[in-house]
C-alpha cells in the first residue's frame, strides 16, 4: 500500500510531498472506516515490549523523531500507524520561516535526506494550542525545544525556558536540541560551560514545578569521543534523564553519489541510511563508558528490523525514526516490534 503512495509522493519535491502526506492524514478522518483499517493494519499492541523508561511507560518503544511534526499537527493521525511516542518540534519562542528553498533533498541511491530547514515552525504556543487536543493519553508525547535564529547564544537559556514553559502542561518530556547543523552557531552550545549552565538552569526550573518531566539531550554525530566524554560527565552532573543520540551529521562520508552532486545540494544535516553505523557507534560509546548510567533514545539510520535490533544491542533504550520512516512507511515500526519480540529482545 505504502509503495504504491510513495511512488506518487516521490514524484513531488520533497518539501511538497511533506505537506501532502500531511493533508492526506488530515483528509483521512472524513473518509469513513479509514483510521479504523490503518489502525487493524498497523497498530499492534506487544504486551511483552511495554516499558517504563525515565519514569514514563511506553507502549512500545518505537517512536517518531522530532522533525516530521513540527508544529503538533498531526500526532493525533501519526499515532493511528503503531508508534509508542511521538516528539513534536523542534519549536522555537518565536514563529521563524527557516531557511530559504529548496531546503530538502532527497538522495534515493542512498536512501537519505539532506535537509537545512533551519527550524521552520509557527512557534511554540501555536504547538502547546494543538496538543491540548491530544486523543490518545497512552501515546507518550515528547516536545523538542530550540532557540531562534536571531537569538545570539548568550541568551539562549532564554528561549529554552520559554518553551519549557509553554510546553510543560501538554509534553511528557522535553529534548534539548542544540545539535542541528541548520541554526548559525548552536553547535557551539554543545560544548561543556555553556551545555551545563544551560542543563542546569533546565533543572532548576524543572525542580520547581509540581511534577518535575524528564529532560533529555540530543546531541550530534559528529562529536569525538573526548567530546562524548564531556556529555556523559555533563549527564551525570545536571542529572537530566538520558540522552537522544543522534541527530543529522554534517559528514557526506559512504555516499554514492559525485562530489559535484553533493556539492550542488549544499550545506545541511544528512540523516538516513549513511548515517546507521555511527549513530549505533555513539549509542555504544556512551553506554559502555558512563557503565549504562542513564538512557539513551537511538535514532539515525533505522531503515529495518536488524538496524533496529543493533541499536538495542548497542544500548539503546527507546528507538525513533525519521527518514526510515519516509522510505520505507508505517510497516516499518510493525516490523521492528514483531522482530523485538521474535528475537527475545528485552531491555
Amino acid at each position: 500500500m505504502y509503495s504504491i503512495l510513495k511512488y506518487f509522493l516521490f514524484k513531488n519535491p520533497p518539501e511538497k510531498a511533506h505537506y501532502l502526506t500531511f493533508n492526506l492524514l488530515k483528509i483521512g478522518k472524513w473518509i469513513p472506516l479509514f483510521y479504523p483499517i490503518m489502525r487493524l493494519i498497523y497498530k499492534k499492541q506487544y504486551p511483552a515490549l511495554k516499558k517504563t523508561v525515565f519514569g514514563l511507560t511506553f507502549n512500545n518503544p518505537v517512536g517518531l523523531a522530532a522533525g516530521l511534526d513540527k508544529d503538533a499537527t498531526a500526532f493525533n493521525e501519526l499515532g493511528n500507524f503503531g508508534f509508542g511516542f511521538i516528539e513534536i518540534g523542534t519549536v522555537t519562542p518565536k514563529p521563524q520561516d527557516g531557511n530559504g528553498k529548496p531546503r530538502l533533498f532527497r538522495l534515493i541511491n542512498d536512501e537519505a535526506l539532506i535537509n537545512r530547514m533551519g527550524f521552520n515552525n509557527k512557534g511554540v504556543d501555536e504547538a502547546a494550542k494543538l496538543l491540548k487536543y491530544r486523543k490518545n493519553n497512552s501515546l507518550i508525547i515528547g516536545g523538542n525545544i530550540g532557540k531562534n535564529k536571531i537569538t545570539p547564544n548568550e541568551k539562549a537559556v532564554d528561549d529554552y525556558i520559554y518553551c519549557f514553559n509553554s510546553l510543560y502542561d501538554v509534553v511528557d518530556y522535553f529534548v534539548v536540541n542544540v545539535s542541528s547543523p541548520n541554526t548559525p552557531n548552536l553547535r557551539e552550545l554543545q560544548e561543556k560551560e555553556p551545555l551545563t549552565n544551560l542543563l542546569n538552569t533546565l533543572q532548576q526550573l524543572n525542580k520547581t514545578k509540581t511534577k518535575p518531566k524528564p529532560i533529555l539531550l540530543k546531541i550530534a554525530p559528529d562529536l569525538t569521543n573526548t567530546q562524548l566524554d564531556d556529555i556523559i560527565e555533563i549527564v551525570k552532573s545536571t542529572k537530566i534523564a538520558g540522552v537522544v543520540a543522534t541527530n543529522t551529521t554534517i559528514s557526506r562520508d559512504g555516499l554514492t553519489y559525485t562530489t559535484e552532486e553533493i556539492k550542488k545540494i549544499g550545506i545541511g544535516g544528512l540523516s538516513g541510511k549513511p548515517l546507521t553505523k555511527r549513530s549505533t557507534e555513539v549509542i555504544k560509546y556512551l553506554k559502555q563508558t558512563s557503565n549504562n548510567a542513564f538512557p539513551v533514545i537511538g535514532v539515525g539510520g533505522i531503515h529495518c528490523a536488524q538496524d533496529a535490533i543493533d541499536k538495542i544491542n548497542a544500548g539503546a533504550d527507546l528507538l525513533q525514526l525519521y527518514t526510515g520512516f519516509i522510505y520505507e512507511g508505517p510497516a516499518l515500526i510493525k516490523e521492528i516490534n514483531e522482530a523485538l519480540i521474535n528475537n527475545h529482545i528485552k531491555k
